[in-house]
């Protein structure tokens, strides 16, 4: 046996190796493979190909025309067509407009076309019932990701660059892409192709040194290795070393998720005191992991974007922090608020306008609904009515029967229960604590001449059940689903 061929052995075996002892595989449904055409791709597919029976495995070839290269890009689609053909491989070749989609979202044409990839493979993963992606990443992928990481000053979650297998959000698909070759390097991948025969394809714009990508590919790391012959070393060790402590860190905020985050509808929240209490580094990598959780990754969320969030901890209530992709960190008095959306910093349903109330009886409001209820004091004891926070009693003769709900205008005034004056609605608001978000959704019941209640705070002093009280107005907010 040659020493090309015992090379080509070792690397399969390196592949196998490396997909068990990470558990990239699974036997019980198909494996997309997506095909470029270039070296490392093909390489994967004929490795892959070649495992399908030790791996239990049938794999589905997925090409993606960027329509970027034009005939070049033509060219490559029909080779990953002839070569999927070739293996009896069922495939799915299609193209996009990687140029519309970069237009539309405002994107780098690097970040446009991984967004698009991404996208297509989760649509295929999907049509064919798979649940993961095998892509053509080496160990010098590897390496460049975790230069270009720390070039970006992405922290130490950077540095650990690719990994296995991570999990990917995108367009509303979760998507799991695993990397067999990440063990293996383009010097392997391009010697198993041309022992074989595989005559892959050469992508020209990888020659240039537009992306940033290249130019640490073709400039950077050669000088580097000018400054230490084992940079590729230093750099792998390094990101090992990183993996490490983070893994010790996501253990660490597994302990304390429970304690201090809330996930709701559109939003995280994080317990004000209980986050302050940590330290700053498990304070850093539980941020993180609130954002992954909140939009399902954080690739567009940087060090500076963390340590911006950081910087506004202490600050007081009403302070917010804008973010990419949408995201809004609000300070709350007794706890942050992390939010796709505007829509996501309050719970409370948004109500515009103002609604007449059926009393007694039931209305329904945009996200909302009003009971009201006329009793005696005999039916007050009897029939125990609810207490909480969107239940309220009233004097009905000093309420009367012409209530409206709405929201808060300039100048509303209101005597808050116990007090022997009328303050300012807004003064009462930051009095109680309301947070700033909340303010404009907090539901008034009002009469023609006064606010009676400010929903789930208080109501006014001057229209209380007391001894004198013969009827009783009870109403009961509930928030409706949608």
């Amino acid at each position: 046996m040659s020493t090309q061929e015992e090379n080509q052995q070792s690397l399969e075996r390196k592949v196998l190796d490396f997909i068990r002892e990470h558990h990239l595989v699974s036997a019980a449904k198909p494996l997309v493979v997506a095909v470029s055409g270039g070296p490392d791709s093909v390489c994967l597919f004929h490795i892959l190909f070649g495992l399908q029976q030790e791996l239990g495995v049938k794999l589905h070839v997925a090409h993606l025309n960027h329509q970027l290269r034009g005939a070049e890009a033509d060219t490559d689609a029909r080779y990953v067509a002839e070569l999927a053909q070739r293996f009896a491989v069922p495939a799915t070749i299609e193209p996009r407009d990687v140029k519309a989609y970069q237009a539309e979202h405002r994107l780098s044409l690097e970040e446009a076309a991984r967004e698009v990839r991404y996208a297509f493979l989760a649509e295929v993963a999907r049509a064919v019932g798979a649940d993961r992606v095998a892509v053509g990443h080496t160990v010098d992928d590897h390496i460049e990701t975790i230069l270009m990481h720390l070039i970006r000053g992405t922290g130490s979650r950077g540095l650990r660059g690719l990994q296995p297998k991570i999990g990917w959000q995108i367009s509303g698909a979760r998507l799991t892409i695993v990397r067999p070759l990440l063990s293996a390097s383009r010097e392997e991948t391009e010697g198993y192709c041309q022992l074989h025969q595989l005559s892959p394809r050469i992508d020209s714009s990888n020659l240039g040194l537009s992306p940033l990508r290249n130019r640490i590919r073709h400039q950077l790391l050669p000088l580097l290795e000018g400054y230490n012959q084992r940079i590729a070393e230093a750099l792998l060790r390094t990101a090992g070393i990183a993996g490490d402590d983070l893994a010790f860190l996501d253990g660490a905020v597994a302990e304390a998720w429970d304690k201090i985050v809330r996930r709701q509808k559109k939003a995280i929240t994080l317990d004000r005191r209980g986050l302050l209490e940590l330290a700053p580094a498990l304070k850093r990598h539980l941020l993180r992991a609130a954002i992954e959780g909140l939009i399902g990754n954080i690739k567009d969320i940087e060090a500076h974007h963390i340590e911006e969030i950081m910087a506004i901890l202490n600050k007081p209530a009403g302070k917010r922090l804008c973010l990419p992709g949408g995201l809004i960190f609000a300070v709350e008095y007794d706890r942050y608020v992390l939010s796709s959306g505007e829509a996501g910093l309050s719970p409370l349903p948004r109500l515009e306008g103002e609604f007449s109330l059926k009393i007694p009886g039931l209305t329904r409001l945009p996200g909302w609904q009003v009971t009201a209820t006329i009793l005696n004091r005999e039916q007050l004891v009897a029939e125990e009515i609810a207490t909480g926070d969107f239940t309220a009693s009233f004097d009905f003769a000093r309420t009367g029967d012409n209530l409206t709900v709405r929201t808060r205008r300039r100048g509303d005034r209101f005597q808050p229960l116990g007090m022997d004056q009328p303050k300012k609605l807004g003064e009462f608001m930051i009095d109680a604590k309301v947070p700033q978000a909340w303010r404009g959704q907090v539901p008034l019941v009002c009469s023609p001449a006064q606010i009676l209640w400010v929903v789930g705070y208080r109501i006014d002093e001057r229209v209380k059940v007391t001894d004198q009280t013969k009827r009783i107005l009870c109403l009961k907010l509930e928030k409706q689903p949608g």
